[in-house]
């Protein structure tokens, strides 16, 4: 690029840089909101039969209401886990336990709440590490329609922290095993 005279090229450059970092900044905020409402999806929750086994553990989920959670895909198609932490653990490593499908293909994601027992949007849940209550599979997260409860629960439990759906990783299903 050639300088111009009173450095306008310059200033130019200067401002077309702001703008895309601005744009950039706005679009990976945009992405962001999108990806922790990406399994609020259409299709309802569907109940586990008898023989309906997690894929990450082989349990059979049925015997384990109170910490049921499953994933249910654009197709119709649906994975059942007997805690939160099976099911990250499938999320995680799609890949793995089912090489057919991609996260995109994921349209809803159910957990169950504590304290009322029904199943709640996943996506949109609050979830307690590091407490005294032990899932099937042992240390669990604690998952939660309500933050107040998720923060009472804390306290009465000695949790060690509350996060929400995308503050979840690998690592953190790692730290429960």
């Amino acid at each position: 690029m050639k300088r111009v005279k009173n450095g306008r090229l310059s200033f130019v450059t200067f401002v077309l840089t702001q703008t895309l970092t601005l744009i950039t900044v706005f679009v990976l905020s945009l992405t962001l909101t999108l990806v922790s409402d990406t399994y609020a999806g259409e299709k309802k929750p569907v109940k586990p039969s008898p023989k309906d086994k997690c894929p990450v553990c082989g349990m059979f989920v049925a015997k384990y209401p109170d910490f049921l959670a499953e994933i249910v895909f654009k197709d119709g198609s649906y994975a059942f886990f007997d805690g939160v932490k099976d099911m990250f653990k499938y999320h995680f490593n799609l890949k793995k336990y089912n090489p057919s499908k991609k996260l995109e293909d994921i349209d809803s994601i159910y957990v169950t709440d504590y304290y009322s027992l029904t199943l709640i949007d996943g996506g949109r849940s609050y979830y307690v590490i590091g407490s005294d209550i032990y899932g099937p599979m042992g240390r669990e997260l604690i998952p939660f329609e309500k933050e107040g409860d998720a923060k009472e629960f804390l306290k009465d439990h000695k949790g060690k922290s509350v996060l929400k759906f995308k503050d979840i990783t690998p690592e953190t299903i790692k730290g429960l095993d």
